[in-house]
């Protein structure tokens, strides 16, 4: 493992938990301690959501303008300023002006250490290291630490401390956040070394990304991946409240999530790097997480909780096989001038289908019985057919003797 992919790895854990230090007590906080109305709770959230996930394809293009090293630093500067703002604010309007600053630090320091994680990633492969999947499996496997190590630093810092007063374990939680990204920040400015852009001006980036075919058959894909993971968030709530009454197993559940990543993304990249391509994982990915729905329409006579048991760990086993296979596909499609571009696009897309998605998803899970479930399982299945054809990658490739593809094109770092 190279330095600056172990810093990137790093950076990836660090990001998270500085992140679900905070965010997931965000809706209570401003329910609670701020009294908002709900549909002003749920306004600010969707506002963070969008800031964040919407805007990542600028991230991207920013990132292939002037490298990933100021768009980094940026970020993480906007994301301490949000944080400390947020932890202070205690208007409507202060509110949602921090909400927005913390999503959209995140709409650039992310696109940018996801695009220099696959640049380095090609080139160590390129150079006769591991398997691209092999560093991007554990760049996922760092930051679901981060998602599960995170959460808990909040709550110590929410029931642990704080000043007596209404906002004040939150405000404690933010600061500890703002911290962790100082602490990022000033890694990245001594350790982060300068990448060469891959383009010369901003105009009018878009007309490549549009074009491609195969790109965008790979985006809807993962749109799809990401549509049904959703689903932890609101068909597996909804599905506690079936069984249980109660969401007391729902904090277990993501625990379980983020643990599986974290012990089986890499042993599993292993078994599947030896015997499929890309494209294939990617497809079994998808299978899998189709699987998972349809185990929820079985198991539903079961009861209790081996439905929602059994939809995570499946869900998390798909995650598992398309996430790295999908970021490991984005170079090839891309080229070293657009990788940003491409890598923050296929998270925009993605954000864009499951806002679209998400009021579908809900208004058929009111419905009782299997056929929600299945119904469900549908997305995930017909998204096999729009992963794209004529890639090798992975297994595949190493079993034939091929190269990946272009992994000369991927940029260097100086």
């Amino acid at each position: 493992m190279t330095p600056l992919a172990r810093l990137l790895i790093v950076s990836q854990f660090a990001f998270n938990v500085g992140f679900f230090a905070v965010l997931p007590y965000l809706a209570d906080h401003l329910g609670g301690a701020l009294g908002l109305g709900g549909w002003l709770v749920g306004l600010v959230l969707g506002l963070r959501t969008f800031s964040q996930q919407g805007m990542f394809v600028v991230g991207g293009a920013l990132t292939d303008r002037y490298g990933a090293r100021p768009v980094v630093l940026t970020g993480c500067a906007l994301r301490v300023t949000g944080f400390v703002w947020l932890a202070f604010a205690t208007s409507t309007a202060a509110v949602i002006g921090a909400v927005v600053l913390v999503g959209f630090a995140a709409a650039l320091f992310s696109p940018a250490v996801e695009t220099e994680i696959a640049r380095e990633a090609v080139r160590v492969e390129g150079d006769g290291g591991p398997a691209r999947t092999r560093v991007l499996a554990l760049f996922s496997a760092g930051g679901q630490a981060g998602a599960l190590l995170g959460p808990l630093l909040g709550a110590l810092l929410l029931y642990g401390t704080g000043d007596g007063a209404a906002g004040g374990h939150f405000r404690a939680a933010c600061l500890a956040g703002a911290a962790v990204f100082v602490l990022v920040l000033a890694g990245h400015a001594r350790l982060m070394p300068r990448t060469k852009p891959g383009v010369r001006e901003l105009s009018t980036p878009w007309g490549p990304l549009v074009r491609d075919r195969r790109f965008l058959g790979l985006a809807l894909a993962y749109s799809a991946y990401l549509l049904a993971y959703n689903q932890l968030y609101l068909a597996l709530s909804a599905e506690l409240d079936r069984a249980t009454g109660s969401q007391r197993a729902l904090g277990w559940l993501f625990a379980l999530s983020s643990a599986l990543v974290v012990v089986g993304q890499v042993p599993l990249e292993r078994w599947v790097a030896a015997r499929l391509s890309w494209p294939d994982t990617i497809r079994c990915g998808l299978a899998v997480i189709a699987v998972s729905f349809v185990a929820v329409g079985a198991l539903l006579p079961v009861g209790g909780l081996w439905p929602a048991l059994a939809f995570t760990v499946l869900l998390t086993v798909g995650q598992m096989l398309v996430v790295p296979a999908a970021r490991a596909c984005v170079p090839e499609l891309a080229g070293a001038d657009r990788l940003g571009l491409f890598t923050g696009a296929l998270s925009s897309v993605s954000g864009l289908v499951v806002l679209a998605g998400a009021a579908p998803a809900g208004a058929l899970l009111e419905r009782p019985g299997p056929v929600p479930w299945l119904l469900l399982a549908a997305v995930p299945l017909l998204a096999v057919l729009l992963v794209p054809r004529g890639m090798i990658g992975g297994g595949r490739a190493a079993a034939e003797g091929k190269g990946s593809g272009r992994p000369a094109t991927a940029g260097s770092a100086s």
